[in-house]
């Protein structure tokens, strides 16, 4: 029950105990009587209470826990007289208790109770006690009038013993105001000092824990048990841990007493550098682990978060957990401190050995090797060879310029490829399939020179110039200065075109043909061939004849 919840009326407390008295008084003698008859059938025993009075008594109240009747007929046995003819052995049994209890209590003594309410009438409860029945006023129950408190297990003290008329007076409200008169000195002690004390823990929630401080209970909130923010307390703290506390503040109204156990530990971001510094190498413990990456407990009240590009050289690690688990202890590098923000990162990967190194002591450009595919994209493939993995680019996938690494290759496909560029710094290695096979080019070569003449069909335009396939997988460019005396604007593709190579480069895969310089070849090599074949006779008209008309 909350504190707010309690009525405290004005009553005159002497003149309802006595009302309460005389109630007990005309409704529960206790009287000697007889036992003159007992009738199973009716389960009832009738009893002579005097003054020529007979009452009945249920044969319930005096079977032993076998269910035989104790008392037989002529037998005496004290009741109380309830009234209405009947009489109750239970109550009687109850008053001589109560009357053994009153007659040896002690004054000087402090009894402190603990019972259920039983009953409940206008002057207050009563609330019994192994059999013993008790008066709480409602003055000093503390209990509100919102709730029905039959049932409910209450303490208290005695504060009143009236031995002539047979009747113990008890509070609550005694007790409650004790503790709260102790409660509020144990905080003021607290605020006071601002020292730390020693607290048990006694009930961990996932918001907090509740600690008891010197027989009052305050809350640590999650926020207030680390200076590495908030941290679920039940990975740190088991009930009746002791802990060092000290107290923020008191909400007197609610009686809410808000602890700290971080503000009762030193501060270790205030004297970050003397603790940690960039570069260093530290041991910690995995304590929580995420698909984006891993928080580890450096101790000290230090929390670092390892990134999950930081845990593994491999790049493709899908979570963390494949890799690490909660409490292992690893070592790992500090990589950045930012003290204002109170963040620590560190790195797993940097105190490992980097593929890289060992990759290269093992291969060189030019080596053929086998690897896996690792994944597929839109520009090439990654193949993984020994410890690192090397790009497979779409243009080195086939000479046919038609395929790539998406129509020929499939995740988990072993490959065989030639390294064609290692750059250790950038830590990237380049790698060629089509490398390995023929190149439509070198074919080509064999048989075309420069100067040959060559005729192709158009496949692209470009600002530039003209795609022209020469044969298959075997392209060339005639740049658009390159085109007279056709007309860039005409041609269409599809259309043949007739040139000379003039270029053409193998290694680099490039041919380049010129309509230009095929009229000047013509020439020439009909000048060749008409110094070869002319005879004296002919004249200079004869030898150009030809060349003339067109």
């Amino acid at each position: 029950m909350k504190f707010e919840d309690i009525e405290i009326e004005d009553v005159d407390f002497e003149a309802m105990l006595e009302e309460s008295f005389k109630k007990s008084e005309s409704k529960s003698d206790l009287v000697t009587g007889t036992v003159v008859k007992i009738d199973e059938k009716d389960n009832l025993a009738v009893v002579d209470i005097g003054g020529g009075r007979d009452a009945n008594l249920n044969l319930d109240e005096i079977r032993d826990e076998e269910g035989n009747i104790t008392y037989k007929v002529g037998d005496e046995i004290e009741v109380v007289n309830q009234g209405r003819g009947r009489v109750s052995r239970k109550a009687a049994l109850s008053r001589l208790a109560l009357n053994e209890f009153i007659s040896e209590y002690d004054e000087d003594q402090e009894y402190i109770i603990e019972g259920v309410v039983t009953k409940k009438n206008k002057g207050g409860y009563v609330v019994e006690v192994d059999g013993l029945e008790f008066f709480m006023p409602r003055t000093l129950s503390y209990l509100s009038s919102k709730i029905d408190p039959i049932g409910k297990k209450v303490k208290a003290v005695i504060v009143k013993v009236d031995k002539d008329k047979g009747s113990v007076v008890v509070s609550r409200k005694e007790l409650i105001e004790r503790d709260r008169a102790k409660s509020e000195e144990i905080v003021a002690n607290l605020l006071e000092s601002k020292e730390p004390v020693v607290g048990v823990i006694k009930k961990i929630t996932s918001y907090g824990m509740f600690v008891d401080v010197g027989g009052m209970d305050g809350l640590v909130h999650y926020s207030q048990i680390s200076h590495k923010g908030p941290v679920n307390p039940s990975k740190y703290f088991e009930e009746g841990d002791e802990v060092n506390v000290v107290a923020l503040e008191y909400d007197k109204k609610k009686r809410h007493l808000s602890l700290s156990i971080k503000d009762a530990n030193p501060d270790p971001w205030e004297n970050i550098d003397e603790i940690i510094g960039v570069g260093d190498t530290v041991t910690a413990t995995v304590s929580n682990i995420e698909p984006y990456g891993v928080f580890v407990d450096l101790g000290e009240d230090l929390e670092a978060f390892l990134h999950v590009s930081e845990i593994s050289w491999d790049k493709n690690v899908k979570h963390p957990k494949d890799y690490l688990s909660n409490g292992e202890e690893i070592n790992v590098e500090v990589i950045e401190i930012d003290k204002e923000g109170r963040r620590l990162r560190v790195s797993l990967k940097n105190l490992l050995p980097k593929p890289m190194d060992a990759f290269t002591s093992e291969y060189r450009v030019g080596d053929v090797v086998k690897g896996t595919v690792t994944s597929v994209t839109d520009f090439g493939a990654f193949v993984k060879v020994g410890p690192v993995e090397g790009l497979l680019h779409n243009q080195e996938v086939s000479w046919d310029k038609s395929k790539n690494a998406k129509s020929e290759l499939n995740v988990g496909d072993e490959v065989e490829v030639k390294i064609i560029k290692i750059d250790r710094d950038a830590g990237k290695i380049s790698l060629s399939k089509k490398a390995l096979e023929d190149s439509p080019v070198a074919a080509f070569a064999q048989e075309h020179k420069r100067g040959s003449i060559v005729t192709g069909t158009v496949k692209d335009k470009k600002d530039f110039g003209v795609f022209i396939a020469l044969d298959d997988n075997v392209d060339a460019l005639i740049r658009t200065e390159d085109l007279h005396p056709l007309k860039f604007d005409e041609i269409e593709k599809g259309q043949e075109i007739k040139g000379v190579i003039s270029f053409i480069d193998p290694d680099s895969d490039r041919i380049r043909v010129s309509v230009k310089q095929l009229e000047r070849q013509e020439e020439r090599e009909a000048m060749e061939k008409l110094n070869l074949d002319q005879d004296d006779s002919m004249t200079l008209g004869d030898a150009f004849g030809d060349i003339l008309k067109k």
